[in-house]
């Protein structure tokens, strides 16, 4: 075991003025290097541990990676920022990844060993018994198995930008599957090399090196990863497992809200790929929670950002307060609920969200709104709602009997990714995007307002309400929420994809009767805008998303299994008895 003494340093404070700042560090730091920590069944994980060098016990901090706790960038930084203002930092790699032992299989062993590290930490000489969490992402997520399993010292959990349900917010939306993200974050992050080339990923092998964006085409899926050299097990166990099953159920922490009993601070964007976990993570745990303090305690910080606090993400800027410093919120949380100041924490609103639009944060008692007012935009036209040059158009006034609408959606030719929830280094742009480019397609259909003349602010889910019919066993439809600007330009500011055989639900796959009419509704997570006097609320209907999300081949075979697509007829219905529309929640002046 290797110990360093870490000098005293000041890091810089996030931009947003809303915000309280922190404090300026006062003690040095001491690092134990490579400490194990025994688990339940013998295995060591290894941890580097940051102290305060003055003596006595400390509230704990544990955060649990899989990128490495040594070689990630800046992966001391968190740890430091934690160790000199008063607190010791567990930093540990999980089960099976870089210096700790056993065998990695993604979020599988995360509930035990995240138990057993608390427990570990909290009987330690230099800790005071009081333990919480902190990290984001895979390192969030971790968090909220760790609270699964009840361990009697975890005081608290801060999980930013991380997801609740594996399969519903990492894995699939909606039954739709996340192509780009769990192929790249799977197999080729995680198990493959990978070369940066002009900004692309290419596989190493010479003359037979392939594309990372190439491999995204190719089929079945589950035999993709062969290109990139790899055969992870957990990749084609996910393929395996396209429902919502047993598989997935013990990896959800939504299906046990009612037994979490510590105070939790979500934190994330609404064009996070893990929006979903964020939102739901707050709304879970304040209306389920075990304890009162779980349900008033627990907190939501959601921001216009991708995967992580930015002033400007995709094609928009923000304005100057949007970013914040996720580390002084940290603090904050940690020093109420770990060190017992009053700082007026308990006297603020639970919730802050940025509202988008009028560029300013929100504070508000709960989420959803209990003012909300959920309204009905339906969606009209001549029949001819192909393109941006089309007829279609949105009106709060409901249908008569009007002709439906229809287009081809072809695998071989699908609606590329443009904005949208993704992170991570995969291909596809991320964040609000113009989306013009795109809309001039005869597959995307395209339902425009009127000229707003006041502002309308819509904050909370969103869902889109189909009736809508295809000539195809299976297939999807993905819907996008846009905010158009004066000037043309199209900003997609929500969005959602259906796997039609999941329409009654993930766990109830079920094939489509072809030219049959449902009633599909698709979800499209959340938002918080105000739609301002002089834009137009856009609504675009597509089935396809891709490589963001994988192309359905309309053929009701076995998912990831098949080579063989066919083209799709889709017709969406907007009469009377047939009102197809976005349903938006809308919050009075």
């Amino acid at each position: 075991m290797k110990r360093f003494l870490l000098a005293a340093l000041c890091l810089p404070l996030g931009a947003a003025v809303q915000f309280p700042n922190d404090y300026a560090p006062t003690n040095q730091v001491a690092m134990d290097n490579f400490v194990a920590i025994p688990m339940r069944d013998g295995v060591k994980l290894l941890a580097d541990i940051y102290r305060p060098t003055a003596p006595g016990k400390y509230p704990v901090i544990v955060s649990r990676t899989p990128y490495s706790t040594e070689r990630a960038p800046n992966s001391y930084e968190s740890a430091v920022y934690f160790a000199q203002r008063g607190y010791v930092y567990v930093y540990q790699d999980v089960r099976g990844r870089h210096e700790s032992e056993g065998k990695w299989e993604p979020f599988r062993n995360d509930i035990g060993d995240g138990y057993d590290t608390i427990e570990w930490a909290a009987k330690q000489p230099w800790s005071n018994g009081k333990v919480g969490m902190q990290g984001g992402s895979y390192l969030g997520h971790v968090q909220w198995r760790a609270a699964m399993s009840k361990p009697p010292h975890l005081v608290t959990i801060f999980p930013a930008v991380a997801a609740t349900s594996l399969y519903h917010d990492w894995i699939t939306l909606n039954g739709g599957w996340r192509l780009s993200f769990n192929f790249g974050w799977g197999p080729v992050r995680q198990e493959s090399r990978i070369m940066q080339n002009t900004g692309m990923h290419t596989m190493p092998g010479g003359p037979e090196s392939i594309s990372f964006d190439r491999m995204l085409w190719s089929m079945p899926l589950y035999t993709m990863q062969k290109l990139a050299g790899r055969n992870a097990q957990f990749y084609r166990d996910w393929i395996d497992h396209p429902d919502y099953d047993a598989y997935w159920k013990k990896l959800n922490a939504e299906e046990m809200f009612d037994q979490i009993g510590i105070p939790v601070h979500t934190f994330g964007g609404f064009f996070d790929i893990f929006s979903q976990g964020t939102i739901r993570g707050y709304a879970g745990v304040s209306a389920k929670g075990a304890t009162p303090q779980a349900r008033k305690g627990s907190n939501l910080v959601i921001g216009p950002w991708g995967h992580g606090s930015s002033r400007k993400f995709g094609d928009i800027d923000f304005g100057e307060h949007a970013h914040v410093s996720q580390h002084s919120l940290e603090l904050r949380w940690y020093d109420f609920w770990l060190k017992g100041l009053r700082n007026g924490l308990d006297s603020e609103p639970p919730v802050k969200i940025y509202l988008m639009g009028r560029n300013e944060w929100r504070h508000e008692n709960e989420y959803p709104l209990a003012r909300t007012q959920y309204r009905k935009l339906f969606l009209r036209s001549g029949g001819r709602a192909n393109g941006s040059q089309g007829d279609g158009r949105l009106s709060w006034d409901s249908p008569g009997d009007e002709k439906a609408d229809g287009y081809r959606y072809d695998p071989d030719n699908p609606v590329p990714s443009l904005g949208g929830n993704n992170c991570c280094g995969t291909p596809t742009p991320a964040g609000p995007k113009d989306q013009r480019p795109i809309e001039n397609r005869n597959d995307i259909l395209v339902y425009t307002s009127d000229y707003l003349t006041e502002p309308l602010q819509a904050t909370g889910p969103v869902k889109v309400v189909l009736h809508a019919a295809s000539d195809a066993l299976d297939t999807d439809f993905v819907a996008k929420l846009i905010d158009v600007y004066p000037d043309g330009r199209s900003f997609n500011m929500a969005e959602g994809i259906l796997r039609a055989r999941y329409r009654e639900g993930t766990d109830k796959p079920k094939l489509l009767e072809p030219g049959k009419t449902y009633e599909l509704t698709i979800d499209l997570v959340g938002t918080s805008v105000e739609f301002q006097p002089g834009h137009r609320i856009r609504v675009d209907i597509a089935s396809s998303h891709f490589p963001q999300f994988d192309r359905n081949p309309n053929t009701g075979e076995e998912f990831g299994k098949g080579t063989a697509v066919k083209v799709a007829r889709q017709t969406v219905h907007h009469s009377r008895a047939t009102a197809s529309h976005i349903l938006l929640p809308v919050i009075p002046k």
